[in-house]
């Protein structure tokens, strides 16, 4: 893995942590327009509101200028320039005086997190309301507050960005990512930096077996509007996806199926995980809480799962202000892309074998076997070359042989090279 990589995403997750995102706005488009820079050919779609897309229908466009609570000397005791996180996600607009009476109700904090700023958004009721921590909260005195939202609500519309790389197979491998989260670092930016990530390196290869078809999308409601559009489409080609989100810390990997979990994405991405993060925590999807829940959806049966760090709701600073830019590490974002780097080059090479003889073959006319026979003479690669052409049978693909016999897929690549180059093995389209 090029030792940069990680330095590279963290950086660009900082330049990305200070915008304001929402499931619709100019912070959307502005973190795709950056996105957009590294990563030429990248499209920008617009979606109006109140466009029907599947049961849901497109919101309208949310704005934010500024926003604060002051005292009545004029002191901002909650500041939205200063986290954009104090101002409930999808606020309408208030301009009011009112005593911390009457306050109260439109505040919220975490008493059991004291600094924390609570992360709280109301999307498809009118609401207004603020969040800060207990502890400023704690500190507030009886008396008026000056009270601002300057946001606008109003007819607009929902950007997402496509990018799909051709490959000699027009059969699709999905990504997707979100981006629609505040000032939040790895539930937020860490997705959509190491897709960018990988993005490059899949652009970079010399060729590609598989077409990618790679989204960056506001959460549910823009899964939902790019499946409105795709469905059909990615039915018929979509052979394996990965929702890219929560991979920037390095506490853990962990792992979320597919709701049949008997996809070719299962199998590849438990494959790896079996040899090279054995201490990776699996979850079931009916604990599942992204966009896999709109993919693998009944009817649409995408083969799609998630391989992250720590999963979003089981770390402490999830969704809130303190999951920020110490939370992740370029460690933690070059782990997370190394892994799903695993996973995409092993898809690429997942091919069926058959053995192309009756009976086992005569391994040593052809320098594949030891001509003397003696006990431990074989060796490792022999029994697993042996093992390979046992279970060739233009049935099992790459995977599911090597988990049969009980190695890394890797570990098969070269031997079978060498089958195919003595004409005992062949590919089965």
């Amino acid at each position: 893995m090029n030792s940069g990589i990680g330095d590279q995403m963290y950086g660009w997750a900082r330049d990305l942590f200070p915008i304001c995102r929402s499931i619709t706005g100019d912070g959307v488009r502005q973190t795709l327009g950056y996105l957009q820079k590294l990563l030429p050919g990248l499209e920008i779609r617009e979606v109006p509101s109140g466009t029907k897309v599947l049961d849901w229908v497109v919101p309208d466009e949310w704005n934010i200028r500024d926003a604060f609570i002051a005292d009545d000397s004029g002191t901002r005791v909650v500041d939205f320039r200063q986290n954009n996180l104090h101002v409930v996600g999808y606020s309408e607009p208030v301009s009011a005086e009112m005593t911390l009476e009457e306050l109260q109700p439109h505040l919220h904090s975490l008493p059991a997190m004291p600094e924390a700023i609570p992360y709280v958004t109301s999307y498809y009721e009118r609401r207004w309301g603020f969040c800060l921590s207990q502890r400023v909260r704690d500190r507030l005195r009886p008396g008026r507050y000056r009270v601002l939202i300057d946001s606008t609500l109003a007819p607009g519309s929902l950007s997402y960005g496509e990018i799909i790389l051709p490959g000699s197979d027009r059969r699709e491998v999905l990504l997707s990512t979100y981006v629609c989260h505040p000032s939040l670092a790895n539930n937020e930016l860490s997705g959509p930096v190491v897709t960018t990530a990988l993005v490059r390196w899949l652009r970079s290869l010399p060729q590609r077996r598989y077409t990618y078809r790679v989204v960056f999308v506001p959460e549910t409601i823009g899964s939902i509007t790019y499946l409105s559009k795709h469905v059909e489409e990615m039915k018929r080609r979509t052979i394996a996806g990965y929702v890219v989100t929560c991979v920037g810390d390095d506490r853990a990997y962990s792992f979320l199926g597919s709701r049949t979990g008997t996809t070719l994405a299962d199998s590849i991405t438990k494959h790896v995980i079996k040899h090279h993060y054995p201490g990776c925590v699996t979850y079931d999807f009916l604990v599942r809480g992204s966009d896999e829940r709109q993919y693998c959806s009944p009817g649409v049966d995408l083969p799609v799962v998630s391989l992250m760090r720590s999963k979003y709701g089981t770390y402490p600073e999830y969704h809130t202000s303190l999951d920020d830019l110490s939370l992740i590490s370029p460690r933690g974002l070059a782990g997370a892309f190394g892994a799903l780097q695993r996973c995409i080059s092993l898809i690429e090479v997942n091919e069926t074998y058959r053995v192309t003889c009756l009976g086992e073959p005569q391994m040593s006319r052809r320098d594949l076997y030891p001509t003397l026979s003696e006990p431990g003479g074989s060796g490792a690669q022999v029994h697993t070359m042996m093992n390979i052409l046992a279970y060739a049978d233009g049935r099992r693909d790459l995977v599911s042989l090597a988990e049969r016999i009980g190695v890394p897929a890797e570990t098969c690549l070269p031997i079978i090279a060498r089958l195919l180059e003595e004409r005992l093995l062949e590919r089965i389209d």
